[in-house]
């Protein structure tokens, strides 16, 4: 039997295992999805070793960056231009292992929001700086909208204090995307400190998270009359690609 797997920490919040076990079943494949809840990338090497069937895992918060040392090429159109990987192709062959990283979340992302986006949709707000965070970036870099990420400590050109959302700047970022784990279950009480009383209904909030369904970041924007979308679909859409990356 084929293995298939997540690694990441923690994982109780995750869809992955069910999503894929349950295309298993129906689809009469023989193979089965592991979560792999290492609370440390140097584990990564163990699980790879110790699973001889196991082909193909997906990556989640916090080490879509923290793998990238140890795969032997990242592709070129995804992983090697987002600087994160999300999907990881294991190729055995002679007893020897190759892991090359791919990214399907800018895939996922992309083809989820573009048909929200409205043309006043020309600057976004990304906030959180992990490993998703950058494909983010690079998905509305191709639907050419402008992006700024927002964090606790400003980096660079493109970085931006969660202290400096002025009104300006509220009034001139239409889509907000939320890249951090706040508000996740089970600390669904939590969400970005933004100034959400300066939120209109011209504002698109898109929450990667989806448990719960409605965040208390996505309850805040439609009380202000944003239109708000949760990271379901981009998950479905992200492993979609991810199966038809493994079966390449």
């Amino acid at each position: 039997m084929d293995i298939y797997g997540l690694i990441g920490y923690p994982l109780g919040h995750s869809f992955s295992a069910g999503y894929f076990n349950e295309k298993f079943e129906a689809e009469g494949i023989d193979a089965q999805y592991v979560n792999f809840e290492i609370p440390s990338i140097n584990e990564f090497r163990e699980v790879v070793e110790k699973n001889d069937n196991l082909k193909g895992l997906n990556v989640t918060i916090p080490y879509k960056e923290q793998v990238i040392p140890y795969l032997d090429d990242l592709d070129k159109e995804t992983a090697k231009r987002i600087g994160a990987v999300n999907v990881i192709k294991i190729i055995r062959s002679n007893k020897k292992t190759k892991l090359v990283g791919y990214n399907s979340d800018i895939v996922g992302f992309t083809q989820s929001i573009e048909p929200f986006v409205e043309d006043h949709h020309q600057k976004a707000l990304i906030l959180g700086t992990g490993g998703a965070s950058k494909a983010i970036y690079c998905g509305l870099q191709d639907l050419g909208i402008e992006s700024t990420f927002v964090s606790r400590n400003k980096k660079g050109d493109k970085f931006i204090n969660y202290s400096d959302l002025t009104p300006e700047i509220m009034e001139s970022h239409h889509v907000i995307v939320n890249c951090t784990p706040l508000g996740m279950y089970p600390k669904i009480n939590e969400c970005p400190d933004i100034p959400y009383n300066l939120l209109t209904p011209k504002h698109l909030l898109y929450d990667l998270l989806y448990n719960p369904d409605e965040t208390l970041f996505m309850k805040k924007g439609k009380n202000q009359g944003a239109m708000v979308k949760n990271g379901l679909e981009m998950l479905l859409l992200q492993a979609f690609e991810a199966w038809n990356i493994w079966q390449k």
